[in-house]
């Protein structure tokens, strides 16, 4: 087995070579092997892709293999909500068409999970929430169409696994103890908060249960997960990912949707599927013109951070401080982007009030979050109770007993309290909200973000992704993330990369951020450091 595992790296890397461009050769075919020969740590698609062609994989045997690795492994990690009782149908279909010479969608056989808040047909909706779970005493409601995402990697010949878990609502940057379905343990160190809200989706995409997942976030739960997990994980634009068919926090305004991968590339490939405008989604006409033209793999290069100018973080950007150890552990990844032949600018935003637009003294900055009422009302038309349609909030409350903006027993009821928009929304959901304070405020992010980019002449920045340590699992300490907020508000991009670990073990990572629709370069500059410096941590399992 690992003999023909090395020969399927080796011939993984030539195809690697063949996407960046890099000279190569080709590899004898082979006869299939069986799901049990078939060892699914760390593949990566370009692996799993040459396995497929010459005929050492088949779709069906590579998915039972992760179903025998989730079963041996789920109950340490309680990574899934639901797995798809489907896959393996999909995977000899995916077979099928193979054989036949047909034409294959990019990600043709590829495993995949995707959060729990997406609509998938089949499997109940129950954004987390006890009393939308059948198994936790309440009620099972069905989507009628797959979450734009969702069907996008189902239209690209993703397999998808199952849900993953997540924090009821959503409502958690650092943990999904809150989930109907329990508490989700981080991948590389169970006794550590595995990042949230994609809680689910990074386990299982760093335990080896999946090859990709799909994310989304309103303010760090692709960021906090992926960092949390030593993983890649890329928050796009705002309106560049259709987000139609997602339970929202705040659709019209914050939430986004985007990968968590194991690798650069990978993170990448995904965004090429993912990326552009839906008619399901009106928000995405803004990237019309931004998706880049030969792909978001297009910018990966191991020179891509040289000559770039680099800004660091600093007091400018956010008033936290680094703990000593982050301090340590990002002076090194500095020095490591310098090697790569970046110059890098301290504290770039230094006197340009940027900090000054967080609200003071709050960690997390919910402003934005004043549409949840609107999203949440034309969300819940698309799902059904036994055949009859949803459709408002009320008769929600009806069907679940409670209402999610409960002032007693509601997970949302807080953001009402804190945000008179919000409240004022909830007394006529089917109306738009006034959002204009909101708008004014992203204006300012973006106006004063571009200044200082321009200013400096920055390409990029690239930050410690928290600013202390990830806390412990059980604990009331909150993820310390350093750009949540900041680019959630402004509506910009951001990709996270491994780059060392604490003397606990907990890992640290990178996050290079830029201006609106970079992705393209950000992932570049992720490949790069990646590529030279190969920090990832690779999860061992306990059972």
């Amino acid at each position: 087995m690992k003999n023909t595992r090395r020969s399927i790296r080796w011939a993984a890397a030539v195809c690697l070579g063949a996407v960046l461009g890099m000279p190569g050769a080709s590899h004898a075919a082979a006869g299939p092997i069986d799901a049990s020969d078939i060892d699914v740590t760390e593949l990566t698609v370009a692996e799993i892709q040459w396995a497929y062609v010459t005929r050492r994989y088949t779709a069906e045997a590579l998915t039972q293999a992760y179903l025998d690795r989730i079963a041996q492994y789920e109950e340490s990690y309680n990574a899934f909500t639901f797995l798809n009782p489907n896959a393996l149908e999909q995977a000899r279909k995916i077979d099928r068409k193979r054989r036949r010479g047909e034409r294959l969608g990019p990600l043709a056989g590829i495993p995949v999970v995707i959060k729990e808040s997406m609509d998938f047909v089949g499997l109940p909706s129950t954004a987390g929430w006890a009393p939308l779970s059948s198994q936790a005493g309440g009620v099972d409601l069905f989507p009628t169409k797959n979450a734009v995402v969702v069907e996008r990697l189902i239209q690209a010949g993703a397999i998808i696994l199952g849900k993953t878990n997540i924090p009821a609502f959503s409502d958690d940057g650092t943990r999904a103890n809150s989930s109907w379905a329990g508490p989700t343990y981080n991948a590389v160190d169970r006794g550590l908060a595995p990042g949230a809200s994609s809680s689910g989706t990074a386990t299982a995409v760093a335990a080896n249960f999946a090859v990709l997942g799909l994310a989304e976030e309103t303010g760090g739960s692709i960021q906090n997960p992926a960092g949390a997990q030593s993983l890649v994980g890329v928050k796009p634009t705002f309106a560049l990912v259709p987000t139609t068919g997602i339970v929202p926090l705040a659709g019209t305004t914050r939430d986004v949707a985007g990968p968590i991968a194991r690798t650069v590339l990978d993170a990448a490939l995904v965004m090429d599927v993912l990326a552009g405008y839906s008619p399901e989604d009106p928000k995405t006409s803004a990237s019309n013109g931004h998706v880049p033209r030969h792909g978001y793999t297009s910018e990966l290069s191991r020179t891509a951070l040289r000559g770039k100018r680099i800004g660091l973080y600093g007091p400018g950007w956010r008033l936290s401080e680094l703990s000593p150890e982050t301090q340590a552990l990002y002076d090194k990844a500095i020095e490591e982007l310098e090697i790569q032949g970046a110059t890098v600018v301290e504290d770039p935003f230094a006197g340009s009030g940027f900090a000054e637009l967080a609200l003071p003294g709050e960690p997390y900055d919910f402003r934005g979050t004043e549409s949840l009422a609107y999203d949440f009302q034309g969300y819940l038309k698309g799902l059904k109770l036994n055949g009859n349609a949803i459709g408002s909030i009320d008769e929600l409350t009806l069907i679940a007993g409670v209402s999610p903006f409960d002032p007693v027993a509601g997970p949302l009821t807080w953001y009402a309290d804190v945000l008179p928009v919000l409240a004022d929304s909830l007394l006529h959901p089917e109306d738009p909200p006034d959002l204009s304070d909101f708008w004014a405020l992203r204006a300012q992010y973006l106006s004063i973000f571009d200044a200082v980019m321009a200013a400096h002449d920055l390409d990029g920045l690239a930050f410690p992704q928290t600013y202390e340590e990830v806390p412990p699992l059980f604990s009331d300490a909150t993820y310390a993330a350093t750009t949540e907020s900041a680019i959630n508000i402004a509506g910009l991009p951001g990709v996270v990369v491994p780059a060392g670990q604490y003397a606990s073990g907990a890992p640290f990572g990178l996050i290079f951020v830029g201006p609106l629709w970079s992705e393209a370069r950000l992932l570049g500059y992720a490949y790069d450091y990646e590529r030279a410096t190969r920090h990832r941590i690779e999860a061992v399992l306990e059972l």
